[in-house]
């Protein structure tokens, strides 16, 4: 397993990480056992994966539950990432969404405490402050984002420490190349990418956007008159299927899953600390642990990105995969 330092700060992470929303279940994921959960965390640590990324906001904190009860004894061996809810960035709300998630993890403190969405109804500096008294009490080890686009990122790295960004990114979905990459590459910012296999589009498994579920078929990819998509959009399903097409070619003149290559894509681009792979039981993670292994040429990356690059130009710069005017700033 390759490991990355985190930012500026001294975190070496796993490239390859533990998405842990599954383990919620509930009206997102459905139905999820927690001998599964558990069983993934062991078999992930059993790889060399250290990095585990939760959030309160996941069905309540049932994620970080779960999470805290599969590593009882193991803590050492992990690099703990969670998030505290955008209606919780007052400063005394800080504090008791820190306190109530170190119970729910079984744990005394956080490694990478992340801002989960942006709340321009809260003064930036108040929830810096409040987080910066976190780390000073030793409850967080470092300071992190999630889902903050070039205004945001800006203005936190102007008040303090921020080592990482975490951020939707694949061969699908490049918005974060236009504007925020370049910014993170300049301070030291780390990205942490979710949704590196375009929630299921680079793995083969739909041949058409009719395919896809109405619950997935709601972000920008596609058209604004799938029945739960709110973002008023044309969307891009006829450049997102025929780029699908030709990256099925590659892969398979590879003689590697698609899926395979388009994670060893995402983990050889620039800025990229770690990217997040979400997983239910031990079997769904040992299909990506591939990639830890695989690293692409050169003139393979440049091809995979020429074949994506009609969809990046399509969705163009806003960086939500979900609505327009973009939650992020």
């Amino acid at each position: 397993m390759e490991y990355r330092r985190l930012g500026k700060s001294d975190i070496n992470v796993s490239v390859m990480a533990l998405g842990c929303w599954p383990f919620a279940g509930g009206a997102y994921w459905g139905d999820q056992p927690e001998q599964a959960s558990i069983d993934t965390v062991n078999a992930a640590l059993g790889a060399g994966i250290n990095f585990f990324d939760t959030a309160e906001g996941y069905e309540e904190g049932q994620s970080e539950r779960v999470l805290g009860k599969a590593l009882v004894g193991r803590r050492s061996d992990a690099i703990i990432a969670t998030k505290v809810s955008g209606k919780h960035l007052r400063p005394a709300d800080v504090a008791v969404a820190c306190e109530r998630s170190l119970r729910n993890l079984r744990m005394d403190y956080i490694d990478l405490y992340q801002i989960h969405w942006p709340n321009h109804d809260v003064p930036l500096a108040d929830t810096v402050g409040a987080l910066a008294r976190l780390k000073e009490q030793g409850k967080v080890r470092a300071i992190g984002v999630s889902n903050f686009a070039v205004r945001d990122l800006s203005d936190i790295l102007a008040l303090g420490e921020c080592v990482s960004d975490q951020l939707p990114f694949s061969l699908l979905w490049r918005a974060i190349e236009h504007e925020i990459r370049p910014l993170c590459l300049r301070n030291g910012v780390s990205l942490v990418c979710y949704s590196p296999l375009a929630q299921g589009l680079l793995t083969g498994r739909y041949r058409s956007a009719d395919e896809v579920p109405d619950g997935l078929a709601q972000s920008r990819w596609y058209s604004s008159k799938r029945p739960l998509a709110k973002h008023g959009e044309p969307g891009a399903e006829t450049e997102v299927f025929a780029a699908l097409k030709e990256l099925t070619g590659i892969a398979s003149g590879l003689g590697m899953p698609m899926a395979t290559m388009a994670l060893a894509w995402v983990k050889a681009q620039p800025g990229v600390a770690t990217l997040l792979v979400g997983a239910r039981n031990p079997g769904e993670l040992r299909l990506n642990l591939p990639i830890v292994d695989v690293t692409l040429a050169p003139a393979i990356l440049a091809r995979l990105s020429t074949a994506t690059e009609p969809v990046k130009a399509k969705l163009g710069t806003n960086p939500d995969m979900w609505l327009v005017p973009s939650r992020m700033r």
